[in-house]
């Protein structure tokens, strides 16, 4: 095996502490995005220590040790931070999700902003003119979107259902979730009785949850046909559920018994899912397996703040890249004269298109598909002039479509009486492919970074969403 750090470690400088001498105690200097604290020994070498905070000294019994590098817990403490807090969740250090818990939430933004800051500059060589305040929100009972793994301990004679245990395939003996909706949350017991009664229980290895405005999905995933009775079971759940929860929600069961492509519904006369965007008067239907944020509350602030970077006069045209089911495109043709709308599959083209139909705004949008990971220069310019670009990729980035930018901004000849747009704002869920394409627009396309600031989609984890906006010189 490589002595190189292991993948998940992405170390942020927080302090310039000095390093104590004595090798019993550590000094944590930093903190990574799996919420490791970073500490030196007098050697040089790097320690990585579960749940230590900057500025605290800790003693370490390692459990993993290779040439420059070594990876371990904490025995003792001592100097505790003052950004440490009690963990909301009884089940934090067991459960493998929420891993900042013990750091305080704006203590958290700080460390994100920090990593988008640090991205940019050491792999892009960029710096915003300014940073804008992380856009943040509910830090419990966010998570609209999770899988749940299902597993029947046979030697219990019961149904765990939850998130894996820390570094661990074992399912965490869990009651409630705090960042699961709190009605979602106290399903998690009813859920072990349902799943322990049924008759494939040993073959139900996971739930897919969505929710939505008026509706819960569970989503079975089955690895045998359900019988009859099994099916009975789901039905009486689901009805006795949504009655518990006061009607505001819906309990509707969907089943996978092979791959997405299988996903369908128990109950055809259940109600769909959708999620709003009231600032623009949206509604957004989706089905269970769609791709759709997990907090919606800040999307809804994510949607809001990105259509007023983009400084939108009425009569512009915008072309939405990467634009799904049509979350910025929808909004964005509230504003201007037309939008365009570009995702690499046909049928998230066509469902954009109904969502267009659904909120009226048919006239003003146009959607097509492309495969943007390998966009060319004559695509792009084929597309047309628009006068702004709202860019929301995958975690890969958008770096085909941003070299083929750059190449028409080196060659106008490639495109002759095209222009760039004066205004991009980029939405990314990976702060390192963000810097590497911002790298590109400011280095080589004749733009500069107006701004860039972090998206707490994801509170108490190491995920880091942010926001980059983009203007031509």
């Amino acid at each position: 095996m490589s002595d190189s750090f292991p993948d998940s470690v992405s170390a942020v400088l927080v302090t310039d502490t000095p390093i104590s001498p004595a090798l019993e105690w550590l000094k944590i200097e930093s903190l990574d995005l799996e919420a490791q604290g970073v500490a030196h020994r007098a050697d040089g070498k790097v320690v990585f220590v579960e749940d230590a905070l900057p500025g605290e000294e800790v003693r370490v019994s390692v459990s993993q040790r290779k040439n420059n590098w070594e990876q371990g817990v904490m025995t003792d403490m001592r100097g505790e931070s003052s950004q440490r807090v009690v963990p909301k969740c009884t089940y934090f250090g067991l459960c493998g999700g929420c891993k900042m818990q013990h750091l305080h939430a704006s203590a958290q933004i700080a460390v994100k902003q920090r990593v988008l800051e640090d991205n940019l500059w050491h792999i892009g060589k960029v710096k915003p003119d300014i940073l804008l305040p992380a856009i943040e929100g509910p830090a419990w009972g966010y998570r609209f979107r999770a899988r749940l793994s299902v597993r029947y301990v046979a030697k219990k004679k019961t149904v765990l259902v939850g998130f894996n245990e820390r570094k661990s395939r074992y399912v965490a003996n869990m009651e409630t979730c705090e960042i699961l909706p709190p009605h979602v949350s106290r399903l998690l017991l009813p859920l072990r009785d349902l799943l322990t009664s049924m008759d494939q229980r040993d073959r139900l290895p996971q739930i897919e949850l969505a929710v939505g405005t008026r509706v819960t999905v569970l989503v079975l995933r089955h690895l045998a046909a359900l019988s009859v009775a099994d099916a009975r079971r789901l039905k009486v759940f689901a009805q006795e559920h949504s009655a518990h929860d006061g009607g505001k929600h819906t309990i509707s069961w969907w089943l996978q018994p092979k791959g997405p492509e299988t996903v369908h519904p128990l109950d055809e006369s259940l109600p769909t899912l959708d999620y709003t965007l009231p600032e623009f008067g949206i509604t957004m239907p989706f089905l269970p397996t769609d791709f759709t944020q997990v907090n919606h509350a800040i999307n809804q602030v994510l949607v809001g703040r990105a259509v007023r970077m983009l400084l939108l006069q009425p009569q512009e045209r915008v072309i939405d890249w990467f634009c799904g089911l049509g979350n910025f495109t929808l909004p964005l043709a509230t504003q201007v004269r037309e939008v365009l709308g570009i995702e690499g599959s046909e049928t998230l083209v066509a469902r954009s298109r109904e969502n267009a139909a659904i909120n009226g705004l048919s006239d003003k949008t146009s959607f097509v598909a492309c495969n943007l990971f390998e966009i060319t220069p004559e695509n792009l310019a084929a597309y047309g002039y628009a006068d702004k670009w709202l860019v929301d990729p995958p975690r890969d980035g958008a770096f085909a479509l941003i070299k083929a930018l750059v190449e028409l901004h080196q060659d106008p000849t490639l495109a002759p009486g095209w222009l760039p747009p004066k205004r991009i704002v980029y939405v990314s869920c990976s702060p390192s492919t963000l810097a590497r394409d911002a790298g590109l627009l400011v280095q080589q396309a004749g733009y500069k970074m107006v701004s860039a600031g972090a998206v707490n989609m994801f509170p108490h984890t190491g995920h880091v969403e942010s926001m980059a906006v983009f203007e031509r010189l």
